[in-house]
């Protein structure tokens, strides 16, 4: 949702950055890596009890994770090998912290494992509509906003990283937005596809 509707409010920022990295003649694939590797960075910070690191590197990690985007619009450089690197290392970097998180917190185990079939189902059905919609926005498949899109799930990690006594409930929390999300994604998708078969 954030993702989707708060987007204007960042975008000058947004956009002057991918505008510096391009002047350091970084590529947006290479952004793409930077992030990636930030975000694992950030989940290991967290596993060695390192919080509020984890937390900036995270935010780091997801503010070039936007970036690289813009990049490759300004330099007219969107490639599908971009987009689909971009989605698989979003999804690397959650599941490193869902197998930290679970390392650390027995407790919280099979609230983490549903945690990870929400994503998949969410994943499943952003993807296939991303497919099977028609393009009509600025990104390089039918993008499908939610209650719970990337930036949501940045600030829940926050909360499970800042309030880990309650990672439990914070997860099972975060499990059901998700959940939520994904009955939400489903019914838009259903709607759009048989009104184009009309």
């Amino acid at each position: 949702m954030l993702d989707t509707y708060g987007r204007k409010y960042v975008d000058k920022y947004i956009n002057s950055t991918s505008d510096f990295l391009l002047k350091l003649k970084l590529t947006p694939i290479q952004v793409t890596f930077m992030a990636l590797v930030l975000g694992l960075c950030a989940s290991s910070a967290y596993y060695f009890g390192y919080k509020f690191l984890s937390i900036a590197v995270l935010w780091i990690s997801g503010y070039l994770d936007a970036v690289d985007g813009a990049m490759a619009r300004k330099s007219k450089s969107i490639t599908k090998t971009g987009t689909l690197l971009d989605i698989f290392f979003d999804r690397v970097v959650e599941l490193a912290f869902i197998i930290i998180f679970a390392l650390k917190h027995g407790e919280a185990v099979f609230a983490l494992l549903c945690l990870t079939c929400t994503i998949v189902m969410s994943m499943s059905v952003f993807l296939t509509s991303g497919m099977l919609i028609e393009n009509k926005g600025k990104k390089s498949f039918h993008y499908q906003a939610g209650l719970m899109e990337r930036t949501e799930g940045f600030i829940m990690f926050t909360l499970m990283i800042l309030f880990n006594k309650y990672m439990l409930q914070i997860t099972f929390l975060y499990a059901v937005l998700i959940a939520f999300t994904v009955f939400q994604r489903l019914r838009e998708s259903i709607k759009i596809l048989e009104e184009k078969n009309e």
